[in-house]
Order: structure tokens, then sequence, then C-alpha cells
């Protein structure tokens, strides 16, 4: 699956968001206010709900699925995924495997692409 355009990483180099919240924050009844980075960093998250993902790893290999969760650890949860494995692996270059509900764990994280909505631009942001 080889991917058109160009894409925009939304974490890199195993990089992560934290949640933290001001001691001074004044907010609704989760401690946050509805212009503080928390709530838009929840607004995001919850843009990429049920959109598909290109999740490169680690060790090189790369799952396609749809972004169903993520947690404090960044964890990620994608549903119907697929593994693609590293193009050094010659047995199965592009052929992908059906994982279905795949837990990927955050430090193994090295990317993520979403996937574009409309069909006319790049396949990725």
């Amino acid at each position: 699956m080889a991917a058109a355009g160009p894409t925009m990483l939304l974490r890199e180099e195993n990089g992560c968001c934290s949640r933290r919240q001001s001691s001074s924050s004044a907010g609704d009844s989760d401690g946050e206010r509805e212009d503080s980075p928390a709530t838009r960093a929840r607004q995001q998250l919850e843009a990429l709900l049920n959109k598909t993902m290109r999740i490169r790893m680690t060790d090189g290999r790369t799952l396609v699925g749809c972004f169903l969760c993520t947690d404090r650890d960044c964890n990620v949860i994608l549903g119907s995924a697929q593994e693609f494995l590293k193009p050094s692996d010659s047995f199965s270059a592009g052929e992908p495997r059906v994982l279905g509900l795949a837990m990927v764990p955050g430090h193994h994280i090295v990317s993520i692409e979403v996937q574009r909505e409309s069909l006319a631009g790049p396949p990725y942001l």
C-alpha cells in the first residue's frame, strides 16, 4: 500500500501527548476550561475516531485500521486492522495479514498517519 502525496505525522519518534491539568483552572466538571489545551486535544482525538489510520512501528511493521481509542499511555486500538511487514521480508512483501482488532503499544509507535475523507486528494494527511 503506497501513499501518494504529502503526509502529516501526528506522532513522531515515539513522542506522546499527555493530559495535564493546571491547578489554577476554573472550569467545567472535569476540571478543564473550554479553551484549555487538554480540551482542544480531546476534541482533536474525537475528530479522529473511526478514521482509517496507518501506524508505523519500531520493528518496521505497518498497521492500517480504524482508530477506535487510545489511553494515557498512548496505546492505540485499531479495528479491522491489517499488518504489512517491512519490505525486507521476502516471503510476504506487500501482502497484508488480517488482524481484526489490534492493540498497538504506545512505546512501539513511530508515526501515525490519518487517511483523508475525500478521494480527490492524497490518501493520507
